[in-house]
């Protein structure tokens, strides 16, 4: 209980409890406004990527009891900013397969150096098991002249011009994985410089 003084009033020592307790308030506000924050912060960043299911399967495993029912997502994640990758992801259900293929592509993400016609500086040619991939910079206004699973990857690459051919097998998987090859070889004029010990003015003569 708090005591009185003769006044009435409160005496000293429950007006410094008082105080303490508002400072532990104003701690406990500071805690959750930094976690406001963060959270914030987390799906901001979670906001800049962007996925896309290329295809989805259901496939069998025989064990020993019979056959083993599952689906297989593959999934291409990008930032639209250079940033791509293909990841694939197995589980019971649907949407357990694709949050594990959305993992896996974050875990295999490439950067694609992009010019300022949104292209890309050089042709270039990818493998992906028996699939191949061919593409060519394009001049602005062209647009993605692709189709099927490299058309996602190129448009979540970031590039808006480009001219692309798939040579081989048609498998999604394979020709995602091709595109993403074919986008990881290459290299920007500054980098060619640098490679050579030369500067970059001189590979244009």
């Amino acid at each position: 209980m708090a005591r009185k003084d003769s006044k009435g009033g409160k005496s000293p020592s429950s007006l410094g409890d008082n105080s303490s307790n508002e400072g532990g308030d104003d701690k406990r506000k500071g805690k959750r406004g930094d976690s406001k924050k963060s959270e914030k912060m987390r799906t901001e960043k979670d906001s800049e990527w962007q996925e896309r299911v290329v295809q989805i399967r259901r496939v069998t495993k025989v064990v020993k009891g019979g056959k083993k029912l599952s689906f297989r997502a593959i999934v291409v994640v990008g930032n639209e900013k250079g940033q791509v990758g293909v990841g694939v992801g197995k589980a019971a259900d649907v949407i357990n397969a694709v949050k594990k293929g959305v993992a896996d592509g974050k875990k295999h993400l490439i950067q694609v150096p992009i010019t300022r016609s949104d292209s890309i500086p050089h042709p270039s040619h990818g493998i992906g098991g028996g699939a191949k991939v061919m593409i060519r910079p394009a001049s602005p206004g062209t647009g993605v002249i692709a189709g099927g699973a490299v058309r996602i990857v190129l448009e979540l690459a970031g590039v808006k011009n480009i001219l692309a051919k798939q040579l081989g097998s048609s498998s999604p998987l394979n020709n995602a994985r091709a595109a993403v090859n074919a986008l990881s070889t290459l290299r920007t004029f500054k980098e060619v410089a640098e490679s050579r010990d030369i500067p970059v003015q001189n590979l244009y003569y």
